[in-house]
């Protein structure tokens, strides 16, 4: 008699078996997804000429609006003062300020603040609880739907997995321990004329501290990522200007002030990996 399996007995035979066999180890745990370093992608972000002129061309040029005048058109989700393309400059096309040039092409991606695997939907979420100390927009909104699809036009031609050079905010650390004394002197020589003598802002420069500004739980908050944000692109169109030391002691100045704490919080880097530079 000859015995048939189906596609299915025959794909989970070999595993029943093995299971079977006295002494058999467990399967060890998949390791988190990653991006692949190597070979990094040229920077080369879309020229804005070549959004196209149909109703794709319509959602990537709204979802630039959201970026740069976040407060304006996605009111409702906004509790600061703060546009994401605050940090993410340049509508989220420059260098070493965190571009997203690329970005679409990491996600989804496992990140250790969550520990787990995180959609690009959920990483834009989580610059609107933090930065922008608001409120997540629904998965199916049209502002979710606009600034998604700016994203994947800004990271057309990067294939899925990779890193675009460039990428992120350059990874710093404290060449020593930051003085805030010397930071506050720099910042009223060189910040405040922009950002105002007490971080409050001006127009079309958000404020650094305060009700206004962004929360404790934001990438910003973190001592080297703000430090890094100021070395290579403060002064404004004059990054790369200020020192290491100068940066961090800026970085240390503005960080030293109260801003709106971050209830959720309590939930992050669940597995105990949490930065040093992490100010909760």
């Amino acid at each position: 008699m000859r015995i048939r399996f189906s596609a299915q007995v025959a794909f989970l035979l070999p595993a029943l078996l093995l299971a079977g066999c006295e002494g058999a180890k467990a399967a060890p745990k998949p390791a988190p997804t990653r991006l692949v370093p190597a070979s990094l992608v040229p920077y080369q972000p879309p020229s804005e000429a070549a959004i196209p002129n149909d109703e794709r061309g319509k959602t990537i040029r709204y979802g630039r609006l959201l970026i740069t005048q976040t407060g304006v058109h996605a009111k409702a989700y906004v509790g600061n003062a703060l546009s994401c393309s605050n940090c993410h400059l340049d509508a989220g096309r420059k260098q070493k300020a965190a571009p997203y040039v690329g970005v679409y092409a990491a996600f989804p991606q496992y990140r250790s603040r969550s520990a787990r695997v995180d959609t690009l939907e959920d990483r834009i979420n989580d610059c609107f609880l933090r930065s922008e100390n608001g409120t997540a927009l629904p998965y199916n909104s049209p502002e979710m739907r606009a600034i998604v699809t700016y994203m994947a036009w800004l990271s057309q031609g990067v294939p899925a997995g990779r890193l675009v050079e460039g990428h992120g905010f350059v990874k710093m650390t404290p060449p020593r321990a930051p003085d805030k004394a010397k930071g506050r002197q720099i910042y009223a020589s060189t910040c405040a004329v922009c950002h105002g003598p007490e971080g409050q802002g001006q127009v079309n420069f958000p404020p650094l501290w305060g009700p206004r500004s962004f929360n404790i739980g934001a990438g910003m908050a973190r001592l080297n990522t703000a430090a890094s944000f100021i070395k290579w692109n403060m002064p404004l169109n004059q990054g790369g200007t200020l020192s290491d030391e100068q940066a961090f002691d800026v970085a240390a100045f503005v960080l030293a002030h109260p801003r709106p704490d971050y209830a959720a919080k309590k939930a992050d880097w669940p597995k105990g990996d949490k930065p040093k530079d992490t100010p909760y």
